[in-house]
């Protein structure tokens, strides 16, 4: 099948998947948000966008997106305007969140979970939405696939293999992020982080709509 290529494609991918990025930031940013499970869902939400970027890139509608300048154009946007909301959402909470002094409010807010399709979701369309992941697929994946064999079937061994890779790094940050989270407990320092997050989330979002 496509076993000679397999370990080229598994340093590849190995070197993207920890790489940090937007992906990277969210999973960081939900366990802050309600904890480990938070962290881990959106990983999980991230890394099943990934399927559907190896379906695309199979049926070649990848390509058809890359080559017809709206609709490249249309999901940039849609992916700048999701970062921007993302950023806004966690701008919004860092004002939200008071500036009391030590012992105020100091981990209850890190335990507010939130409903666990909202964290898979918020995964799911960071990715999806990202055109750099579909630019990636379409111009890497093909390179690692036998045309001897299931382009199809292929596509989805590869994603998944990448899902395994990137659910391990992933859900790792995050128990480091939930398990050091007392470090970030007081408020004023909570109110930082998220302030950061948001402006970083936001300009990723400008960035990518100018680009």
């Amino acid at each position: 099948m496509f076993t000679d290529l397999f370990w080229a494609y598994l340093a590849a991918i190995t070197l993207l998947t920890v790489t940090p990025g937007v992906d990277t930031l969210l999973v960081m940013r939900n366990t802050g948000r309600g904890g480990l499970g938070d962290g881990c869902i959106t990983s999980a939400g991230i890394c099943t966008g990934l399927f559907i970027h190896a379906t695309l890139s199979a049926l070649g509608i990848s390509i058809l997106l890359v080559e017809t300048a709206w609709a490249f154009s249309a999901l940039k946007w849609a992916g700048a305007i999701y970062l921007v909301w993302l950023g806004i959402s966690s701008l919004r909470r860092a004002m939200a969140q008071g500036s009391g002094g030590p012992g105020v409010e100091t981990t209850a807010p890190d335990r507010r979970r939130v409903p666990a399709m909202t964290a898979f979701r918020e995964g799911l369309l960071s990715n999806v939405l990202n055109p750099k992941t579909a630019l990636f697929y379409m111009a890497l994946l093909p390179q690692f696939i036998d045309p001897a064999g299931n382009a199809f079937q292929q596509s989805l061994i590869l994603a998944g293999v990448h899902f395994l890779l990137a659910m391990l790094w992933q859900c790792g940050l995050a128990w480091v992020v939930y398990r050091f989270r007392g470090i970030g407990a007081h408020p004023r320092l909570r109110k930082a982080l998220n302030a950061l997050t948001g402006g970083f989330f936001v300009a990723i979002g400008a960035k990518l709509a100018t680009a």
